[in-house]
């Protein structure tokens, strides 16, 4: 995996380029800004995106946002993705990811009978508090430190005992983490939420890697178009982050509203995303043809 370290450089790389996108500033001042000379800054910025500063540019920009929403005519982006559910190109782990809401009596209980595991990790995208219970990942949340973060976990299961602990499926979930794994182990969570908030957070998982939708959209696909301020709460309250990718969604404008976890985060995923989706794309087409000429060679034996 590459190096998780350099996500609070690329993060101040990135909030200076949104500052100042206007002025569309040039790879020295970026690089000036963060400290490091051109050279090095575009080493570390392409081998932690995969592609370069300006190329990144592209897919954090309002334009692209736009671009996406409005790439079928006929039917918003989550419309097209959703109706297929997958892509060939997208690294998509709604697939691989399935929720099982937690029981009345443990949602009453505070989970009084739940044993929860923890550890904290860097990540490419900054450190991380994971968390599970025998039944899988009940939370997952970027932070800046590390006791008021404990606190919050333990403010929402009161009477569960914790113990810090690395276990099998908080492991399994971090793989996600890791563009280059091609064999994600199906990832389980167990949520504490209402029917209502389930329900979103499973619509959540149904986009794709790499493409956005809107409060609105998702409203829509639920069955209930007038609820865009409900589902906007209850993404506001998803306790999986980057898994359940409330970071996928933004405001109809193209803007990207707000995150839990901050905007700049959501700016870096974004372009994260939209970036490796363009490298798969590549790769894709690179192999492809290879793949054709065999099976034809194979059918005509």
């Amino acid at each position: 995996m590459r190096d998780q370290q350099n996500y609070a450089r690329i993060a101040k790389a990135i909030e200076y380029i949104q500052d100042n996108f206007k002025a569309q500033p040039s790879l020295s001042e970026v690089a000036s800004h963060v400290h490091l000379s051109p050279a090095h800054f575009q080493r570390l910025f392409t081998n932690w995106a995969g592609v370069s500063p300006k190329k990144f540019l592209q897919y954090i920009s309002l334009e692209y946002a736009k671009s996406l929403l409005k790439s079928d005519k006929s039917h918003d982006i989550f419309d097209a993705t959703f109706a297929t559910g997958l892509s060939s190109t997208s690294r998509l782990h709604d697939l691989f990811v399935s929720i099982e809401g937690m029981t009345p009596s443990e949602f009453r209980q505070g989970g009084q009978n739940l044993t929860i595991y923890y550890q904290f990790v860097e990540t490419l995208f900054g450190a991380l508090l994971i968390a599970s219970t025998d039944k899988g990942i009940c939370h997952m949340a970027f932070i800046t430190e590390k006791v008021p973060a404990l606190e919050y976990l333990k403010q929402q299961f009161p009477k569960a005992t914790y113990k810090e602990q690395v276990t099998q499926m908080q492991s399994q979930a971090l793989q996600i983490f890791d563009p280059e794994n091609k064999n994600l182990s199906k990832i389980k969570l167990h949520l504490k939420g209402t029917d209502f908030q389930l329900k979103v957070w499973e619509s959540l998982l149904k986009i794709p890697s790499g493409s956005l939708t809107t409060y609105h959209s998702i409203a829509k696909e639920i069955g209930n178009e007038k609820a865009s301020r409900a589902v906007g709460s209850a993404i506001g309250k998803n306790p999986i982050a980057f898994i359940i990718p409330c970071h996928r969604v933004i405001q109809t404008s193209g803007h990207l509203g707000g995150y839990m976890w901050g905007l700049t985060r959501k700016n870096a995923i974004i372009g994260w995303e939209g970036a490796q989706k363009e490298i798969q794309t590549k790769n894709h087409e690179t192999i492809m043809p290879e793949k054709i000429i065999r099976q034809s060679f194979k059918e005509k034996c």
